[in-house]
């Protein structure tokens, strides 16, 4: 008996971690406090946000938000091109992933960015809806 805990236990701590999975809302949709449209609605949530996707079912999935909120949304609603959103006050886009760079744009608290790609040194670069395109710290976006 205590063979086969121990075997399960330690097949559990060798399993390899889950990697956190990213969406973006594609169309301004209802989220609900249970998977179905029968659920409480609790808020109409933004086109490009980017959320966290915790489990699928049936159709739906679970997804979190920036504040760690949790509610669902119809599956459908949801694509993969990956987006982040500013969590600080005002977040400085700069030309290149440097401190030192000009600041190409800023971007307030919650305003979505496109992601665009990883960039060394804690940065990522990302895309404004109006085109504009810079560098913005790893800590000043949520959805990577």
């Amino acid at each position: 008996m205590h063979r086969l805990l121990g075997a399960v236990l330690a097949a559990g701590l060798a399993a390899p971690s889950l990697a956190i999975e990213f969406r973006t809302v594609d169309v301004p949709t209802v989220l609900y406090d249970a998977p179905s449209q029968k659920g409480g609605k609790l808020f109409v949530i933004r086109r490009g946000t980017p959320v966290e996707l915790v489990v699928n079912l049936e159709g739906w999935s679970k997804v979190r938000d920036a504040e760690g909120g949790l509610a669902w949304i119809e599956a459908r609603h949801l694509v993969k091109r990956r987006t982040v959103i500013v969590t600080t006050p005002r977040a400085q886009v700069r030309l290149n992933p440097e401190e030192s760079a000009p600041i190409a744009f800023e971007a307030a608290r919650n305003v979505s960015l496109v992601y665009l790609e990883g960039a060394p040194g804690g940065w990522v670069k990302v895309r404004h809806r109006d085109g504009e395109t810079g560098f913005v710290r790893v800590s000043q976006v949520w959805g990577l």
